[in-house]
């Protein structure tokens, strides 16, 4: 019997190189199935075995046929991933500037990368199919007002590629509006005798749990899953399984689950598309929003996007007719209305540990109603320093330009970006001052004052320090539902998404430090966040009115101004006539080379042969800086900004740049950020 042809395999690995990688397959049999593009293949790489992604399948190679090594294994016990899937990944690599491997391998839940068959047989055997004939009648929800029944006509009445912006103000029923347009089209497709699949996006893995609770008792008859970091690994493979095997009729996930295998997708949702929390900040530098907005492109499929304060860019795309806008301008609970905003002004009235007067009879009002409060400050710990008054000494990190934050029921000081602890000194480690004190209000402050001033208080504090353990943060917000907190203190865990029905005043402390910001996002992320938070206060039509009071020093400024409006419009339309005059985002393009070293010199110098490396004109390539935030655990960072008026014109010229900058003999590390969101 001859021997039978091999063939070539091309593979995408997890490396740094942007190159893809070729191995030989050797049939053993006649009956050996032939591979395919999208499958897993186990083959050597250097001294050790690593698990790729076939993306081309060809007769012969470029290179000598005893350079080339043998394939050990094909995965074919699982269903390869799709071409849509593939041209998904390949455009998030090119337009992000990373290598294809760096972008197919690491998505996939670690039981699909591992060496050994074994957990990806184990996952495929606990991981069910629904019913043949899966029930995709919902159980019945609230009525619709008439906003929310002309939006769900219209997006579920889509066949075709468009973006919706849903623009709702805070609880006029954006999600309920999600789910019924799901219900329809999934409905629809059953009808027509086709599988569908809906993807729900959330910026942040603590609130899945409600929202998921709401979905499963809306489809029971469904199969429903989740995908987000913190899942055990067991689980997080069986629910990517069960989205790419085409089980899981609605994946709800965090960012991560943009980039999930979904061969029967017809809808996604974006909630809070406007949430910082989208863009990956480590290793692909994607925005979950901008890749569910291009696969649906790529699909020809509707996508929504919703929010009650959207991003600067996807409101100037609705202004100008790129986007379809819907908007939900009432709540939709019956007799629920927006709360109050009223400014407290700092500048006039004195505080007891940052609290002024009125903020604290307004919450002995809730308290003696029997309703819930809730205290916003974005600043975790129980003071952000701590200095001594003798000689002036500050306790700052010894490895990052920032402050070591003191964390009292700990007795530590901590750095919040390289996670340095010290013990709290007994002296001032220059002078010797007994006598330290704690500068500033975070969290923890308040909370130990709240205890003094209202001890029949139920006090919950909310936030990252509180919320460490594994279901903590789900716990505690159910403990707030339950009505078993009076009053609720929290960063920015607990200003968005969260559905509290007995919370009728909202405290706002400290706000004013982003109005001075360096970075010209500040303003639209500080107005969102007090939007948000203004926004879980009388969202179940109590009887009382609800009412935020925010403490400031800057009563007059057009921020403030606007928020108690409630003129999201008008402050968009301000903000963009800022950026256009600036010739910032949206009106241009940007990119952000950062680099690190062991000095700052080298990093500039770096950046400085980087600017000089190729022509650019049109592109505008700026002088290297150091990074606001210096040094962070001991390493120094500078960064260089390009920007353009075309996304075309930058997109052409990094390709160019980045392949000369992977040439260069460097120790530097640098990486390179499209569309950044903080500079």
């Amino acid at each position: 019997m001859p021997p039978l042809t091999p063939l070539i395999l091309k593979l995408a690995l997890d490396t740094p190189l942007d190159v893809e990688f070729d191995y030989r397959w050797q049939p053993k049999s006649a009956d050996d199935p032939p591979p395919c593009i999208g499958q897993l293949a186990l083959v050597p790489f250097g001294r050790r075995e690593v698990v790729g992604l076939i993306v081309a399948v060809q007769e012969s190679s470029v290179y000598a046929p005893e350079k080339i090594r043998d394939v050990t294994e094909i995965r074919h016990q699982l269903p390869p991933l799709l071409s849509h899937w593939v041209a998904l990944s390949r455009f998030a690599a090119d337009y992000y500037q990373r290598p294809l491997g760096e972008v197919v391998v690491p998505c996939l839940p670690k039981n699909l990368r591992a060496l050994k068959a074994t957990a990806l047989n184990a996952a495929l055997k606990k991981t069910e199919a629904p019913p043949l004939a899966a029930n995709t009648t919902a159980s019945k929800g609230p009525d619709l007002n008439a906003e929310q029944q002309a939006a769900v006509g219209a997006i579920s009445a889509a066949n075709e590629y468009g973006v919706t912006l849903l623009f709702g103000v805070t609880g006029s029923g954006k999600t309920e509006v999600y789910l019924r347009s799901a219900e329809k089209i999934l409905d629809r497709e059953q009808r027509q005798g086709t599988l569908a699949q809906v993807l729900i996006l959330v910026p942040e893995i603590n609130l899945t749990p409600q929202l998921e609770n709401s979905i499963r008792a809306r489809f029971p008859g469904l199969s429903i899953v989740s995908l987000h970091s913190q899942l055990p690994e067991g689980e997080r493979t069986r629910s990517w399984l069960s989205a790419h095997l085409g089980y899981a009729s609605i994946v709800l996930g965090t960012r991560l689950a943009v980039l999930a295998s979904m061969p029967n997708l017809k809808l996604i949702i974006v909630d809070e598309e406007h949430d910082p929390s989208y863009k990956q900040q480590e290793g692909l530098r994607y925005s979950a929003r901008d890749l569910a907005i291009w696969r649906a492109r790529d699909l020809n499929i509707p996508v929504v996007i919703g929010s009650a304060t959207p991003s600067m860019e996807s409101w100037h795309h609705a202004e100008s007719g790129r986007y379809k806008k819907r908007v939900l301008a009432q709540r939709a609970a019956t007799q629920a209305v927006l709360p109050t905003i009223s400014l407290i002004d700092m500048e006039r009235i004195k505080t007891t540990e940052g609290l002024s007067p009125p903020l604290i009879d307004a919450l002995r009002t809730r308290l003696a109603r029997g309703e819930q409060s809730l205290l916003f400050l974005n600043r975790r710990g129980y003071a952000p320093v701590v200095h001594c008054d003798a000689c002036g000494w500050i306790s700052h990190c010894q490895r990052c330009t920032a402050f070591m934050v003191l964390h009292k029921p700990e007795r530590r000081l901590r750095c919040h970006h390289c996670s340095l602890e010290l013990k709290i000194p007994w002296s001032c480690p220059t002078c010797g001052n007994v006598n330290l004190q704690p500068l500033g209000r975070g969290t923890q402050r308040i909370e130990e004052h709240f205890h003094v001033l209202f001890p029949e208080a139920r006090v919950l504090r909310i936030d990252a320090d509180s919320t460490r353990k594994k279901g903590s943060a789900q716990a505690a917000f159910e403990t707030v539902h339950r009505g078993e907190v009076d009053i609720l203190l929290g960063t920015q865990m607990v200003a968005k998404g969260h559905d509290f029905q007995r919370l009728t005043l909202v405290g706002v402390i400290n706000p004013d430090t982003a109005l001075f910001s360096h970075d010209y996002r500040a303003g639209e992320r500080l107005f969102a966040q007090l939007m948000q938070v203004a926004g879980r206060a009388g969202r179940a039509g109590q009887l009382s009115q609800s009412e935020v009071l925010v403490q400031t020093r800057y009563t007059q400024h057009p921020l403030y101004r606007a928020l108690i409006a409630h003129d999201f419009p008008g402050f968009a339309a301000a903000t963009l006539e800022e950026r256009s005059s600036a010739g910032l985002p949206p009106f241009v393009f940007q990119a952000l080379l950062r680099a690190e070293s062991k000095t700052l010199n080298m990093a500039l110098e770096f950046l400085q042969h980087a600017r000089e490396l190729l022509p650019h004109p049109g592109i505008v390539i700026n002088e290297p800086v150091p990074m606001t935030m210096t040094r962070v655990a001991g390493v120094e960072r500078a960064q260089l900004l390009l920007e353009s008026p075309a996304r075309g014109a930058l997109q052409h010229f990094l390709k160019r740049w980045v392949q000369e900058l992977r040439k260069q003999p460097t120790r530097i590390r640098w990486t390179l950020e499209v569309d950044p969101i903080d500079i």
